[in-house]
């Protein structure tokens, strides 16, 4: 069963901290190295000096940007520029923002979710890889917090949760124009019966991990180290529950993007791997008009050439033109994932993956994190390709919400980065010291 729980939130303090837009940042995981810095120099309490630190060359065991998260976290909890809620509570959260010129309302709230190591009744549609759950729970051992939330999305096709929430939010605790110019409110409900409903209607749900697969496994590789550590075994300690942010799966406020793959690769042969897609896909060059310099305009035209009802396209960029490439046949895939449910086989991140990466280019699960890297804004894997950074990207379509509900459903993992959920959470406006 899905247990939650309220809990005394660490926030920011207003009375020290007038503007939390300029403390506030967005979820550790998208914070670019130039994202960074200007968090440094915006505010010297920015979010950032404790969800990801600088790092140095003379960094060592006694001094890094673990323990330097831990200093500056106590130095201000001890200068309550970060203050304890006195009471237990859930924290309604609602998200405004616009996209497609289109303004939209996301609705969730804050609680405590109770770990579920054998995931029976939280669901994970993404594998999680080594290197971030090992910096995550470097960060969770340093400082016992959890200091963003993982965000899960429940079914309640009749909005039952937001609508006993709706009915009982007045006590406005954060009101903050986040890095993204959306506009983030949190409130605080601390009646126990209206928190014992929804505990309720709660129970019997399956909840799917959105956003936060690395951190939900890292919590429960953290559990199990304290419990072993203080040979505490009570279920219900501090240590087995994660901070969350719950959304109904059919909130009309949420969106899924795509998340392009930047390659970088040396030793590929751009005619070699034409030749191998000519096999599997329909391809079509596009050379880049040389009056074009601007990557906004060519990803308008890549986003034209993408659309698809029932195709499963992409677009692999190289520098100054591009391939829309455009599956033959389904069954393709049954050759290199008939282990997998037809639903598996026919996303367009598993096609890109086992045919493409996997098949074509040699970039498995043993050396992913070496040969990709993703990005959200479709310029952006335009203009580093072009700039040479990368050797070539992959546009693609965006995953489908029921295709996640079908995957987790089903106990499958879609391939890293399947997935780009908005909007996301902003980061720094409530935590949970473990």
């Amino acid at each position: 069963m899905v247990y939650i729980a309220p809990f005394n939130g660490i926030i920011y303090n207003q009375n020290k901290i007038s503007k939390l837009d300029e403390v506030t940042t967005p979820p550790y995981d998208i914070i670019s190295e130039d994202m960074q810095k200007k968090f440094y120099d915006k505010h010297p309490q920015n979010f950032v000096r404790l969800i990801l630190g600088k790092q140095y060359p003379d960094d060592n065991e006694n001094n890094n940007r673990y323990t330097r998260a831990k200093e500056t976290y106590d130095d201000w909890k001890n200068a309550s520029i970060l203050i304890k809620s006195n009471k237990s509570a859930i924290y309604p959260y609602k998200i405004e923002y616009k996209t497609n010129n289109q303004i939209k309302t996301m609705s969730g709230f804050f609680a405590l979710l109770k770990l579920d190591p054998e995931y029976k009744f939280v669901k994970a549609h993404e594998r999680t890889l080594s290197k971030p759950k090992a910096d995550r729970l470097d960060l969770l051992r340093a400082c016992k917090t959890n200091f963003e939330p993982i965000q899960l999305l429940y079914i309640d096709k009749q909005d039952n949760i937001k609508k006993k929430i709706d009915e009982n939010i007045n006590n406005l605790i954060a009101d903050v124009k986040g890095y993204d110019n959306f506009n983030h409110k949190l409130w605080e409900i601390n009646d126990e019966n209206i928190i014992s409903e929804i505990k309720n209607e709660l129970k019997s749900k399956i909840l799917f991990i959105a956003d936060g697969h690395h951190r939900y496994q890292t919590a429960i590789n953290f559990a199990k180290e304290e419990k072993e550590k203080t040979e505490n075994f009570d279920e219900n300690a501090s240590f087995n529950y994660i901070m969350v942010v719950l959304v109904n799966i059919f909130d009309k406020g949420l969106s899924i993007f795509p998340t392009h793959r930047l390659i970088e690769k040396l030793d590929l042969d751009f005619n070699v791997i034409l030749k191998k897609l000519d096999e599997y896909f329909i391809i079509k060059e596009h050379k880049v008009n040389s009056q074009v310099k601007n990557s906004l305009d060519i990803s308008k035209k890549i986003k034209e050439d993408l659309k698809t009802n029932t195709e499963h396209k992409f677009i692999m960029y190289i520098k100054h033109r591009y391939y829309i490439l455009t599956l033959k046949n389904e069954k393709i895939m049954d050759r290199f994932a008939s282990d997998h449910s037809k639903t598996w086989r026919t996303l367009d991140v598993s096609i890109l993956h086992k045919i493409i990466l996997e098949h074509i280019m040699g970039i498995n699960q043993d050396n992913i994190e070496n040969h990709v890297k993703y990005t959200r804004v479709d310029e952006e894997a335009i203009s580093l390709v072009d700039n040479g950074r990368y050797n070539l990207s992959f546009l693609m379509n965006a995953t489908k919400i029921n295709e996640l509900k079908a995957i987790a459903e089903a106990g499958e993992h879609m391939p890293q980065k399947s997935t780009y959920f908005l909007p996301k959470m902003l980061s720094g406006l409530v935590m949970y010291n473990i």
